[in-house]
């Protein structure tokens, strides 16, 4: 029996997937699997028993995605599952900085119910006039999951779309439309745009892209939005352009103390996957990647380990291999197999970065004991035999 424990409602839908073979724990300690969508995990301490963490949702900052790779921990994200859900609350955004909605709605909210209250919206209406979206030129950063989406739909609406992405992948490129512009820099995009979006993972790495040298080179007048997280942005230089008009507003699903109730700057309270058909996407996804890995040692949308995988384990032996990418290791490691007459049926053996997965499919009898002994060398972080 395996136990997960769930640190974040979860779905049912998600849920209803685990089988007979799960039972699903309050103690994370006890845990094979955790389940979890935003619960902070960073000083979390993990028990040898944990095999993987699967977050229902995209982004992995509330996980220690390093020390988990290091005590040989697989972490899941379900990218693309809540990609339709932050689309559209990106279009509503974008609706309502043309259409100087928030302030209008505010207004209108204000009103004198009365007979009058005809006459003084006819009156008071001009103050509110945008303009529309068709012609406008929007700027989109990242061009993975969200972003495609985004500037596919905004092509649609009649917009000029140009976007940037330095690790845009054969598949993303595959599924832009063929009239999206693509630049190779910010510098060829940030003076065209009257709106830009951006849809890149919080790392360090993009922590603070988007800073003063960005924003002094934007058009006067752009409207930014940024519904993938705030640390993408140096507030302290969002603000100051603010203040001078070079950004007339900023829409962010990201509240805090630096932003909140500044002028110019419009919050919501971090709807973009808060829908029930992402919640329920994201908790399926999750669910099937870590029965996938747990029960037949497949790594998909990992983190920190690279795909890696051999189908369905059908019948006999397989063994999980988790190792640090370093030369030799592949050899060592169908070395030690064959010190211990194992016949290799299948095998499949991937690296990304530091880390390595090998899977190996056996079709003779293996002692255990002795197998996770003779494995037990450096640069191995952990080995697990799984049976049918």
């Amino acid at each position: 029996m395996y136990k997960v424990a769930t640190l974040n409602k979860i779905s049912p839908k998600g849920l209803a997937h685990l089988n007979e073979n799960y039972q699903i724990v309050e103690d994370a300690a006890e845990a094979n699997g955790i389940l979890l969508r935003s619960t902070d995990i960073k000083e979390m301490e993990f028990s040898k028993d944990l095999l993987c963490i699967a977050r229902a949702g995209a982004g992995v900052n509330n996980i220690p995605v390093d020390r988990c790779a290091a005590e040989g921990i697989v972490v899941f994200n379900t990218p693309g599952a809540n990609a339709n859900a932050v689309k559209e609350l990106v279009l509503g955004a974008l609706l309502m900085a043309a259409r100087n909605l928030p302030a209008a709605m505010d207004w209108a909210r204000a009103l004198p119910v009365e007979d009058g209250i005809a006459k003084a919206v006819e009156k008071g209406k001009g103050q509110f006039a945008g303009h529309e979206l068709a012609g406008k030129t929007l700027g989109v950063i990242g061009l993975g999951a969200i972003g495609n989406l985004v500037a596919n739909a905004c092509e649609e609406l009649g917009m000029t779309v140009i976007g940037y992405d330095p690790y845009l992948s054969v598949h993303a490129a595959h599924m832009l439309s063929r009239t999206v512009s693509v630049v190779d820099s910010l510098e060829k995009m940030l003076p065209y745009c009257d709106y830009l979006s951006i849809h890149v993972p919080a790392m360090d790495s993009t922590n603070g892209m988007i800073n003063a040298d960005c924003f002094a080179q934007m058009k006067p007048g752009v409207a930014f939005l940024n519904y993938s997280r705030d640390k993408l942005v140096d507030e302290d230089a969002l603000l100051a352009a603010i203040e001078k008009g070079t950004v007339r507003a900023y829409y962010t699903d990201f509240a805090n103390t630096k932003v909140a109730g500044k002028p110019g700057v419009f919050l919501t309270p971090h709807l973009g996957a808060s829908t029930e058909e992402a919640e329920e996407n994201c908790a399926v996804m999750a669910v099937q990647e870590l029965m996938d890995y747990i029960e037949n040692g497949n790594i998909t949308n990992s983190v920190n380990f690279p795909a890696c995988s051999l189908g369905p384990l059908q019948s006999g032996l397989r063994i999980v291999v988790l190792n640090k990418n370093v030369p030799s290791m592949l050899g060592k490691i169908t070395g030690i197999l064959a010190e211990q007459n194992i016949n290799i049926g299948n095998l499949n053996n991937r690296s990304r970065g530091n880390y390595a997965c090998t899977l190996v499919d056996v079709d003779s009898a293996v002692d255990e004991a002795a197998l996770r002994a003779a494995l037990n060398v450096d640069g191995i972080i952990s080995v697990r035999l799984i049976s049918r």
